[in-house]
């Protein structure tokens, strides 16, 4: 028989799990590739000011997963969940007040940036993506529940987070930046969407109707397969339309991953045990894909 301390993580692997080092990606890939769309479309680049910004987007990504965890201890939702930080300190006050504590401290980040170009614009948007996350996961809304959580997703990490990291280099808007916003966008959408193929029963017991609930981890496969085929076809119309230098086909040096994460999601989409570390090739996809598309975004200064 074996023994149980060989099937229990350790506790230095649980508390790594419930901090999440990959998913810190969802900050520092939308800062910059909008801080390189606006180095490659007017030559500037204030590192104080990207320097900034990526901190502060790191503590506010600190501040979303913590509270996630202290609004999902509320539903019993993460029950199961050994690496929640809150069953790992059984402390949800403390938590919650770490969560804002870093809150405050990336929002600080933000005020800096404000101050410093003497305009609210990048405070205002920021201020609307901490709303959004909040509203994800956060008592009255719980918009995540109701299977929003991607749609929400899409926009704060994609067209908000690239237009703030965009103006706060410029202090202009460009539509262009629009396209690599889309692409960062459905990439970031792709990393929730795939955190739900393995906890089907526990989202069902807490009512949680997750888009993989409504759909079926089979259909949702077929899901995740259309919308990875449809980023790289995006990035090809973008080409063509004019709107990408054709530098940014680099980004297909991505597609091993991408190829990588639908084979294993469609062998596996209803093995809760085996999919379950999807989302974190998920998160390989949206990482190098996105430092992929910020060098290809940065070359036609270089020349």
């Amino acid at each position: 028989m074996t023994p149980t301390s060989s099937l229990t993580p350790s506790k230095g692997k649980l508390w790594l799990a419930a901090i999440k080092p990959p998913m810190y990606s969802v900050a520092i890939i939308p800062i910059t590739v909008g801080t390189a769309a606006a180095f490659g479309q007017t030559g500037i680049l204030d590192s104080k000011i990207f320097g900034t910004f990526l901190t502060s987007a790191i503590l506010i990504i600190a501040w979303l997963n913590i509270s996630n965890d202290v609004f999902d201890a509320d539903t019993g939702i993460d029950k199961n969940k050994a690496h929640s930080i809150v069953n790992l300190t059984r402390n949800k006050s403390l938590m919650f007040w770490l969560a804002n504590g870093f809150l405050s401290l990336g929002f600080l980040g933000i005020l800096l940036i404000a101050w410093w170009q003497q305009d609210m614009t990048v405070l205002t948007i920021i201020l609307l993506c901490c709303v959004l996350g909040y509203s994800y996961q956060g008592p009255p809304f719980r918009f995540g529940y109701q299977g929003l959580g991607e749609i929400i997703c899409f926009f704060t990490f994609g067209p908000m987070a690239i237009t703030a990291a965009y103006y706060s280099q410029t202090q202009n808007f460009s539509w262009s930046i629009f396209a690599s916003a889309t692409l960062i966008g459905i990439s970031t959408s792709i990393i929730l969407f795939c955190s739900h193929f393995h906890q089907v029963e526990d989202d069902l017991s807490a009512g949680k109707r997750s888009p993989i609930v409504r759909l079926g981890t089979k259909l949702g496969s077929q899901v995740l397969m259309g919308t990875t085929i449809l980023f790289f076809a995006l990035i090809i119309v973008f080409y063509l339309l004019g709107i990408f230098p054709v530098w940014t086909l680099m980004v297909f040096l991505s597609a091993p991953i991408a190829y990588q994460l639908v084979s294993h999601v469609n062998k596996n989409h209803d093995q809760p045990s085996i999919v379950s570390n999807c989302k974190f090739i998920a998160v390989r996809l949206h990482f190098f894909s996105g430092i992929l598309l910020a060098l290809a975004l940065i070359v036609p200064q270089l020349h």
